[in-house]
């Protein structure tokens, strides 16, 4: 009997959640093995035998082993199958969170922490393609958005839950947890996860090559401004509301941006395989008037309550937004493209405390909203004109209203490339994936 075209049409746009919920996990972890030292800085500094200062820069160098890895690690292991790179990657969660828990020397620990900042190099670089393979093109950013929704979670939820826990039981046992999921994770992707072949031979690009295709240098120049405002002001904001006479209210003020961080990700995951330029547009202006308000109406609280919030909706969806513009434009090289995505993301986080530092210092917190609206402005302009590639346009009527997939080859356009010229032909990534073994 056969199964009526409805019925498989249905079944073709079930999204695999088992597989998509998989990733956001490896995302939540990422983020929170990242994170976890900044809500337990005294316990940590006790145990280890050094400053407050001193533990601040596990999360220092947790950033320069992604910054370090993401690129050449991602280049490197172009040919190598995808889930046995994924499962790489939390092995070293598992192993540096382990060495964490146990060390009694800080050098050790800073030793494990950059082993972990590697392995979310590498991961980072992962998750959006995978979470694009196993989907159709009309897909691809609600899957991207459900492996993403581990990182809002990690930061609204799973920062101030492991805070809470390492104050009962301690900071050891926070990590030792924390290498207790990612092994739980590893068995979860080994079940739920198909395997998907890496990339052939001939069809590799190197980084500087995928930096020069059409469409990816404004997705990251956006990433770069947009992270870069966000940072400034998310690292400062404590003085920031200081200065607003709201020093009482950073809590309150964190809460609505963790919440409305979930509600943006939801409208974006929802809109964003129709509209992913309206909405990048869109998030780019909502961030830039809640700056405007801030700058404007700084001292009234509820200006800057409904500010923040405004920003975190504007936030929430953010690297959904990009990592499905990039996947897009880059086609077959999107894994490389994600590794320079992190690259400019870590950048941002870097320079924006820096950024920030120097702001605060020499002209106080007053100049934090014109240096973001130039950032921004930046930003939108940007995304306003990359209308062929980058940003494009929803597709007419007939091609049904979704957005315009971008796909780039990887052979020269010339087809001066004899073994490019071979693969034209070859099927992408997606017709390679192999059932997982239960």
């Amino acid at each position: 009997m056969r199964t009526p075209p409805r019925t498989r049409a249905a079944a073709s746009d079930r999204l695999p959640l088992a597989s998509l919920l998989a990733l956001a996990m490896a995302a939540f972890i990422t983020i929170l093995t990242e994170a976890l030292p900044a809500g337990l800085l005294p316990q940590m500094a006790q145990g280890l035998g050094v400053t407050e200062a001193w533990v601040g820069q596990t999360v220092t160098i947790y950033a320069a082993g992604s910054l370090a890895a993401a690129i050449p690690l991602t280049a490197a292991t172009q040919g190598v199958r995808r889930r046995p790179l994924l499962l790489a990657a939390i092995a070293g969660f598992v192993v540096a969170n382990t060495v964490t828990t146990f060390s009694g020397s800080f050098a050790l620990t800073m030793v494990a922490r950059f082993l972990a900042g590697v392995s979310a190099g590498l991961m980072w670089a992962l998750l959006a393609g995978y979470a694009a393979r196993m989907v159709p093109d009309h897909q691809k950013g609600r899957a991207i958005a459900v492996a993403m929704v581990g990182t809002p979670l990690a930061l609204s939820l799973g920062v101030p839950a492991g805070t809470f826990l390492g104050a009962l039981v301690g900071w050891r046992l926070c990590f030792g947890i924390m290498s207790a999921l990612a092994l739980a994770l590893m068995l979860w992707v080994r079940g739920a996860l198909p395997d998907f072949a890496g990339q052939a031979a001939g069809r590799r690009l190197s980084p500087g090559r995928v930096f020069t295709l059409a469409g990816v240098r404004p997705v990251l120049f956006v990433v770069l401004a947009f992270v870069l405002a966000h940072n400034i002001l998310y690292t400062y904001i404590a003085p920031f509301l200081a200065a607003s006479g709201m020093e009482r209210r950073t809590d309150l003020a964190l809460l609505l941006f963790g919440v409305a961080s979930l509600l943006g990700i939801w409208i974006v995951g929802a809109l964003i395989d129709g509209h992913l330029r309206a909405l990048t547009l869109a998030s780019t202006g909502l961030f830039g008037l809640s700056t405007l308000a801030l700058g404007v109406a700084g001292d009234a609280p509820a200006v800057v309550l409904a500010a923040v919030a405004a920003w975190g909706l504007a936030f929430g969806g953010a690297a959904t937004l990009f990592q499905t513009a990039l996947a897009r434009t880059a086609g077959d090289a999107a894994d490389v493209a994600q590794s320079m995505l992190v690259t400019a993301w870590n950048t941002a986080i870097a320079g924006g405390g820096i950024v920030g530092g120097v702001l605060l210092e020499r002209l106080g917190v007053g100049a934090f909203a014109p240096a973001l609206l130039v950032l921004l402005l930046a930003a939108l302009l940007v995304v306003w004109g990359a209308r062929r590639h980058g940003f494009p346009p929803p597709v007419d009527a007939a091609g049904g209203g979704e957005e315009a997939a971008v796909s780039v080859s990887p052979c020269d356009p010339a087809g001066a490339d004899a073994a490019c010229r071979a693969g034209r032909s070859a099927s992408p990534d997606r017709g390679t994936a192999a059932a997982s073994p239960g």
